[in-house]
């Protein structure tokens, strides 16, 4: 007569346990990231509380990797949260890993350009969004990103043909421009104000 295995007398699999407590890790770092990005919103929210908020998520990223190594979602949520640390450089190089891993993921390009452009690193910025365009060309966060970044290198033609682009695929982008202040650079241009009358 055959031995009924574990699993059918309704013992849980080792395997499936180790991941659904993975799961629920992964899923209180994305809890801690949401709560650091609603908090900066909030006036009252202090630095410090942020900080030891995002300290927590790193910790906890830590213990996953312990235990089931690092992996794309993990490299990611811990980029994410070097990002809301200031700490570009960090956030940098784990996104930059998930990209080679995944490159078709348009939202870790975004997430390493806007690192780089903090970091005053706007060729490398515009790298990255240009990689995004590559995967994924239907995105107007692509483009209307690539017109901020072209702004800010005060190349105005560049930057109002992809503002003219995510306008056409998306028309509420041309509500973000009026408060954008990447776009201040180049905001008195007389082809910019010729763009915003049309777009409008």
């Amino acid at each position: 007569m055959e031995k009924p295995s574990e699993t059918k007398l309704g013992r849980p699999d080792m395997n499936s346990l180790q991941e659904t407590r993975r799961l629920r890790r992964i899923r209180e770092v994305e809890g801690y990231l949401d709560l650091i990005l609603s908090a900066s919103s909030q006036l009252s929210a202090s630095i410090e509380a942020k900080r030891r908020v995002a300290l927590r998520a790193i910790s906890l990223l830590d213990e996953i990797d312990r235990l089931d190594g690092a992996s794309s979602d993990t490299l990611y949520l811990r980029g994410q949260t070097y990002r809301t640390l200031d700490e570009h450089d960090k956030a940098i190089d784990c996104l930059r890993r998930v990209c080679d891993d995944d490159p078709a993921d348009v939202h870790v390009w975004l997430a390493l350009g806007w690192s780089y452009k903090r970091l005053g690193r706007l060729d490398l910025a515009i790298e990255a969004l240009e990689e995004a365009m590559c995967q994924d060309p239907a995105q107007p966060i692509i483009h209307y990103n690539l017109s901020c970044y072209w702004a800010l290198a005060k190349n105005v033609r560049l930057s109002l043909e992809y503002l003219a682009q995510a306008c056409e695929i998306n028309s509420s982008f041309r509500e973000l421009v009026g408060n954008e202040p990447d776009f201040d650079a180049i905001r008195h241009d007389p082809e910019f104000i010729g763009l915003l009358n049309l777009i409008a």
